[in-house]
Parts: C-alpha cells; sequence; structure tokens
C-alpha cells in the first residue's frame, strides 16, 4: 500500500508502532518495522543518552529496515538531558523521530539538519496546525479513544481525523482505537495516511512485557478504561484497576484542592513493576478503549499481515460493491 506516510518513511504497509513506556524497547521496534511498518524505541524509557545509544544499536542488529525513536517532552521533576538523547538520536544514524508532549521547537534544527523526519503526536487541530508551522514533517493525531494522554477536548477520531484533512497540508497518521484492516480504512477514508497503534502492539508475542499485561488486554473490553489526572488537566486513559479505583476515589474527595502528589504513589515510577514484574494493579497504566478489539496475541507479522488482508479485502471487495457500473 502507497500513502505518502510510506513514501516520506521508507516503509512498506503504512502502520506506526507508537512510542510506548517500558514497552518500546529494541526487540518490538525490529519486529515492527521487519514485518513493513514502522517501529518505534522509545527513548525515555532509557535511562541515559548512554543507554539510549545502545538500545538504538540494538535496533540495528535486529533490522535493516527503518524505524524511529519517540522524544516526549514534558515539565517532570527530574529533567531529562534533552540535548544528549538528540545527539544520541543523530549518532546513531535514525531518521525518523516521533515527538510528543510540548514543543519540540528548539529541538527541530539539529534534528533536520541531521536529515531527520519528525512526526509530532498532536490532540488537536490547533496543535497539529503548530507541529506544520514549526516545521514537523507529519503528525500522529491522538483521538479521545487513545490509551495515554488524550488531551483535553474530547474530540474522538470520527470528527478529529476528518478536521484535521481539512486544515493540514502535512501528511498525518491516526492514533487511537486502530486494531485492525478496518481501522486502517477508516483511517484512510477519513483523510489519514496511516495508522499509529499502541494498545494493539503491546498484545503482540515480541512485545517485551509480562504476560499478566497482555492477558490484562485480553480480558478487558471497551468500557474498562478509565480517566485520571483530569482535575489535574493532565488526563490519562488507563486499564481500571483496584489502584485507578483509588486515584478516582482520592480525586473525587478533593476535587480542585487535588495535587500530583495525592495520587503520586499509584502513577509515578510505576511502569517497570507493571510491564516487566507483571504487577498489573500496582498502579495506573496506559491502555486504550481499543482493548475491546484485541482478542489475541500474534506476532508483529502475523498482525501486520492480517491488517492489510483484511483491509484490502474491505478496499476491493466489500466498498467496491457498492459502487454502481
Amino acid at each position: 500500500m502507497k500513502t505518502r506516510i510510506t513514501d516520506m518513511f521508507g516503509i512498506r504497509y503504512p502502520i506506526i508502532q507508537g512510542g510506548m513506556h517500558h514497552v518500546g524497547y529494541a526487540e518490538l521496534a525490529a519486529a515492527v518495522s521487519n514485518a513493513g511498518g514502522l517501529g518505534i524505541i522509545t527513548g525515555l524509557t532509557q535511562p541515559s543518552a548512554k543507554d539510549l545509544a545502545n538500545e538504538i544499536s540494538r535496533c540495528k542488529n535486529l533490522t535493516d529496515k527503518p524505524f524511529g525513536v519517540n522524544l516526549t517532552f514534558l515539565p517532570i521533576v527530574k529533567q531529562p538531558d534533552y540535548p544528549a538523547y538528540v545527539q544520541a538520536i543523530i549518532d546513531g544514524g535514525v531518521k525518523i523521530v516521533e515527538t510528543a508532549g510540548n514543543n519540540p521547537q528548539q529541538y527541530l534544527p539539529a534534528l533536520k539538519d541531521a536529515g531527520i523526519k519528525i512526526i509530532h503526536k498532536c490532540t488537536s487541530v490547533r496543535h497539529a496546525l503548530k507541529a506544520q508551522s514549526i516545521g514537523c514533517d507529519a503528525a500522529s493525531i491522538d483521538g479521545f479513544e487513545c490509551g495515554g494522554h488524550p488531551g483535553e477536548d474530547d474530540i474522538p477520531n470520527f470528527i478529529l481525523l476528518p478536521r484535521a484533512a481539512d486544515e493540514l497540508s502535512i501528511p498525518f497518521v491516526a492514533s487511537g482505537g486502530m486494531a485492525d484492516g478496518r481501522s486502517l480504512v477508516a483511517a484512510l477514508a477519513l483523510g489519514a495516511d496511516g495508522i499509529n497503534m499502541g494498545t494493539r502492539f503491546i498484545a503482540t508475542k515480541e512485545a517485551p512485557v509480562h504476560d499478566n499485561v497482555k492477558q490484562a488486554i485480553l480480558a478487558a473490553t471497551e468500557l474498562d478504561t478509565r480517566l485520571i489526572m483530569r482535575p489535574l488537566r493532565n488526563t490519562e486513559r488507563v486499564l481500571n484497576n483496584t489502584a485507578v479505583e483509588k486515584i478516582l476515589d482520592t480525586e473525587k474527595k478533593l476535587g480542585s484542592a487535588i495535587s500530583f502528589e495525592d495520587i503520586a504513589n499509584e502513577v509515578a515510577g510505576v511502569y517497570p513493576r507493571v510491564m516487566q514484574g507483571g504487577e498489573v494493579d500496582k498502579g495506573a497504566w496506559s491502555c486504550g478503549m481499543v482493548a475491546g478489539l484485541i482478542h489475541d496475541i500474534p506476532s508483529a507479522q502475523e498482525l501486520i499481515e492480517r491488517i492489510m488482508d483484511q483491509a484490502n479485502s474491505i478496499i476491493k471487495k466489500r466498498l467496491q460493491k457498492f459502487l454502481y457500473d
């Protein structure tokens, strides 16, 4: 399948594995890239720029196909050494970076000078237009359905994607609610040039997470995610569990007086224990509503081939029959 995204990134299929904390390691990124999509290493999962350099090297030993690195810019207590991470990406010869969070403008000149293409994650059209204006090459448009941070506008992809298509000149992919060939065809119909999948790729054989995490996603339905940190205007969609219920109860009790410290024990630093340790009730972890469409744990190759087969069938058979001769 040929779209502006496949052309830009030099990939066979317009399917991107987005950056995910303590999930986006070399083995998953390489598996997705080897299957014809675009795998992404999550930069800030690596404790230091040196560790990221090693992870990039490890990925290169696993694939000769294009892959990218996610770099999320957020105001956090211990600020990462962003210039060092950027330099590790450049020195590693990576040619695609997925940026997210705050405006990445100050780091774009160095990345662009190194011939790196930038795709920025956006939860609104206004943010996507800003990304376009500062020189980002593409956008990942995150609808309200997405796992992780959906922004504060609560606009689902059936509205957000065609709005983005109306306003943007750069290509974009649809993120949030993407799981199969139906998702891909729908995204293309709404104006996107591909899809970005997060939660769906966690439930694959190569995802380096504990089986408890994968089984929790399989057991979940579209009704089993919750929105936390809304009072802090840092909304996150997570899979419901006992820790999440505790957070929601605290938010209800404290209301506008809540601070991050009131819920820190259930939010901060829990990902290693969840993703690698399998303690799925230990804290809040990102999961999209798309869990309701996930029923198995295929390899990345099997998943991507299935998506493309289904998409081609829908386009050539189901949609074709609606046309007049």
